[in-house]
């Protein structure tokens, strides 16, 4: 059995014992079992993940940069991701809007019993301190804070000074591929308890949400999980078959063990170590280009939350019934897609986002409270389309450069990690002990 099927299969049990404990609500099952036992479990998954994010892209990306070898290439494959980046965004963003003004939420909504206030909003950035703030004052600040873009461009610049002193930087340029395959190694070690770790964030989220929360906000939900499966299956799909040439459904069924990590753990940033595996050892796309754009990526590139902050800016001007315009829809737009950039992918991020964005449009940042209570579990579904569109655009870069192992994008079962795969690499490494020590 691949460990895809057995997230699926923790999936699926997480979401019947949730709802199942939920309906139950014991204060026991709640605090201890719940609360204690499973929230421990998904908690040091969730952070076992994160431990690796910083290091990994640090090592990858160092190790992509010199193996790119050429510091125009490096242009091009960063110019091209941006571009796609926030071409993606402002697409999601345009086609939620669209689909919302058709549908309507959140008119005739009844406010009776609703409790608004509490919620502080965000000053919107400009552009230019959102530029200014990618470069680090203190790198070493930047890795321990975990400062995505500030990160990428240290690694980026230390790249370049590497390839620059040519030859003399062999063994540090080895070592960091080394390091590159040590980390990849630990990704493995933590993917193995991915399905009781999967279970235990899943029954945790559907315990505490329930399924009562969508009922006074209905047409909010069936919008925003229209957009984002829309968006998933037939915009970026259709830009993936129209500027790659590839097999859609092949991506999506390659893809699928990441959608299912950000499922379940509603952080990019979280999801990175996935998202690199699953593009690299099932995609065959080069680790050169793959290491630039996924955390590049998972940092800028927010489809799914700015596809929400499109459904909630029409939901709640419904709700309000101001009438925003043409003017007002196009500076949603253009504030989603500045606020991605700077913004972190983790989870809760959207929420923080939205309020730069209603305060710019002036609805009452205090309607937020309308839909706080099932922001959790769209923030699963809508950080799966983030990192979707993440591989989408990776695959369209590695494609474009010739980066990109045709032959292992074809083969279904390049890269399938099992249960027999973690044993072997264990009597692999007893038996280089062995001989080290008759040696």
């Amino acid at each position: 059995m691949s460990l895809t099927v057995k997230i699926m299969i923790g999936m699926v049990a997480g979401v019947i014992l949730g709802v199942i404990f939920n309906m139950i609500d014991s204060a026991f099952i709640n605090t201890h079992i719940v609360g204690g036992l499973f929230g421990m479990i998904g908690k040091m998954f969730v952070n076992a993940l994160k431990m690796l994010v910083v290091p990994l892209v640090f090592f990858s990306l160092l190790t992509g940069v010199t193996g790119i070898g050429d510091i125009r290439l490096l242009g091009r494959v960063g110019g091209k991701s941006f571009g796609l980046y926030l071409a993606t965004t402002a697409l999601a963003i345009g086609v939620a809007i669209m689909l919302a003004l058709i549908i309507g939420p959140g008119k005739g909504f009844d406010m009776t019993g609703v409790e608004v206030g509490g919620i502080e909003g965000k000053a919107a950035p400009t552009v230019w301190n959102v530029f200014a703030a990618i470069v680090p004052t203190n790198p070493i600040a930047a890795f321990a804070s975990g400062e995505m873009l500030q990160i990428i461009f240290y690694t980026i610049v230390l790249g370049v000074a590497v390839l620059m002193l040519g030859s003399r930087s062999k063994g540090f340029v080895e070592g960091c591929e080394y390091m590159n395959e040590v980390m990849m190694k630990i990704v493995t070690i933590v993917m193995s308890a991915a399905p009781i770790g999967v279970f235990c964030l899943i029954t945790k989220t559907f315990t505490e949400q329930g399924i009562e929360l969508f009922i006074p906000v209905l047409a909010y939900v069936f919008t925003l999980t229209g957009a984002l499966l829309l968006h998933l299956f037939v915009t970026l799909m259709l830009m993936l078959k129209l500027l790659t040439g590839l097999n859609p459904f092949t991506f999506m069924a390659k893809i699928r063990p990441a959608q299912m990590f950000a499922f379940s753990t509603a952080s990019s940033n979280a999801t990175i170590p996935v998202t690199l595996r699953s593009v690299t050892e099932r995609m065959g796309v080069d680790n050169s280009v793959a290491s630039f754009c996924v955390p590049f990526g998972a940092t800028i590139n927010m489809d799914g939350t700015a596809i929400m902050q499109g459904v909630a800016t029409v939901f709640l001007a419904n709700v309000y019934g101001i009438e925003l315009g043409l003017v007002g829809y196009l500076t949603v737009i253009a504030m989603a897609v500045l606020a991605s950039i700077g913004t972190a992918g983790v989870p809760g991020v959207g929420l923080v986002m939205l309020t730069m964005v209603l305060g710019q449009v002036g609805l009452p940042i205090e309607g937020i409270a309308l839909i706080l209570g099932v922001d959790r579990l769209m923030d699963m579904i809508r950080t799966a389309v983030n990192i979707t569109g993440d591989a989408v655009v990776t695959t369209i870069v590695a494609k474009g450069e010739g980066k990109i192992d045709l032959a292992i994008f074809s083969d279904p079962d390049a890269g399938v990690l099992t249960d027999d795969d973690i044993h072997i690499d264990e009597a692999a490494e007893a038996e280089l002990a062995v001989a080290a020590h008759k040696h």
